[in-house]
């Protein structure tokens, strides 16, 4: 009886909240501070015992709508209309989405500025499902510990995903799991986590990944966070697992790594008509082609690509060739004569032959390719 007095109190305050204005208006009259935002619960429906001020913190932007507690049958309250939180002054902190009070979601933090706002937001350890080798030097300056659990845009293996729950259940929070980009890989691993902890309901599964706006074409993603379910609190607690701050990588996952960072470089440039970010002045498109060029070669190099069938070869040194080509055209370019047309349509092809190999070899679901 009192558990569910204190759920109804819970979620009371939650439905009272969602018909404010978000803004926070000061009542008529009146001048006093804004009243604090509402909080997400945790899996119980309890909202957490104290809240820390925020108003020296990157300030988050709070979802409307009416919450209410049910049974999904995962054995926790779940939230009809839960939203994640996106965090909204974090600029260096791509795609930042609070998914529960002890779990952030986002991009790779990179530079001082990035860990300056993981540190505001009270982040104590940093959750990497990158192929990316983690900078745990910065993340020591900073006072966060740093823990590697890669996995793959095909979904999160079993194994995986179990690792995930034991670290967001033990490790110190706030955590934030990053991937690259902070849209796909990290907002499943995220809702695979806290599922598995008990922290989240499967209900909430479908809006995490919608609302941080993972693609569709990620099916292993979705299937794995839809299928995603508590883990046995005293299986968990008893489960041993070795939490690394770097775990070995293949080079055909490095090679692949860099493929994505250069790509993404040339991709901000073409948005910019080729013309050098102002706070990325080292980066220009000549360099960058050339990088990406040198990636794919070395993506060849691979004994991996080497026992690939041989239309994915093909497709590695056509993407080669591409970026061979659009190094050209920037090299070609003096006094602003740049070919932008030209270099734009290199681009595109470059952009649609990594699609197709996405497609085909590495966003295949899991499930279909017999792996759990």
């Amino acid at each position: 009886m009192m558990r569910r007095m204190l759920l109804a109190a819970a979620f009371c305050g939650l439905i009272a909240a969602a018909g404010c204005d978000t803004k926070h208006q000061n009542p008529p009259g009146g001048s006093g501070p804004p009243p604090p935002p509402p909080v997400i619960p945790d899996a119980s429906g309890h909202a957490p015992e104290k809240v820390r001020d925020e108003s020296t913190k990157p300030s988050i932007e709070t979802p409307r709508g009416e919450t209410n507690p049910t049974d999904d049958g995962g054995g926790s309250a779940s939230i009809a209309a839960y939203v994640p939180e996106k965090i909204a002054s974090a600029p260096h902190l791509p795609n930042a989405f609070r998914i529960h009070q002890k779990v952030v979601t986002g991009g790779l933090p990179e530079g001082d500025a990035a860990f300056e706002e993981l540190q505001e937001l009270g982040i104590r350890t940093i959750i990497s499902v990158d192929g990316a080798t983690p900078d745990v030097e910065m993340s020591k300056k900073y006072g966060m510990r740093y823990v590697h659990l890669p996995h793959g845009y095909d979904g999160v293996p079993a194994a995986r995903g179990t690792e995930l729950a034991k670290a967001v259940s033990d490790l110190p929070g706030p955590i934030y799991i990053h991937c690259h980009q902070g849209k796909h890989r990290s907002p499943a691993a995220g809702v695979v986590a806290c599922i598995g902890a008990g922290l989240l309901p499967k209900s909430a599964a479908l809006m995490v990944l919608t609302t941080a706006g993972t693609s569709a074409n990620y099916r292993g993603l979705y299937e794995s966070a839809e299928t995603a379910s508590p883990i046995d609190p005293q299986v968990l607690a008893n489960l041993k697992v070795e939490l690394k701050e770097r775990l070995p990588v293949t080079r055909l996952a490095l090679a692949m790594v860099e493929v994505e960072h250069f790509y993404l470089h040339l991709k901000k440039l073409s948005e910019n008509k080729w013309q050098v970010l102002a706070d990325h002045p080292a980066v220009t498109p000549a360099h960058e082609a050339l990088l990406l060029r040198e990636a794919y070669t070395e993506l060849l190099r691979t004994p991996d690509t080497m026992q690939r069938p041989e239309d994915y070869r093909e497709m590695m040194r056509a993407a080669e060739a591409t970026g061979e080509e659009l190094e050209k055209v920037f090299l070609a370019a003096k006094d602003g004569s740049l070919d932008e047309a030209k270099a734009s349509a290199l681009f595109a092809t470059a952009t649609e032959q990594c699609s197709t190999c996405h497609k085909k070899y590495r966003d295949i679901p899991l499930s279909e390719k017999g792996i759990k």
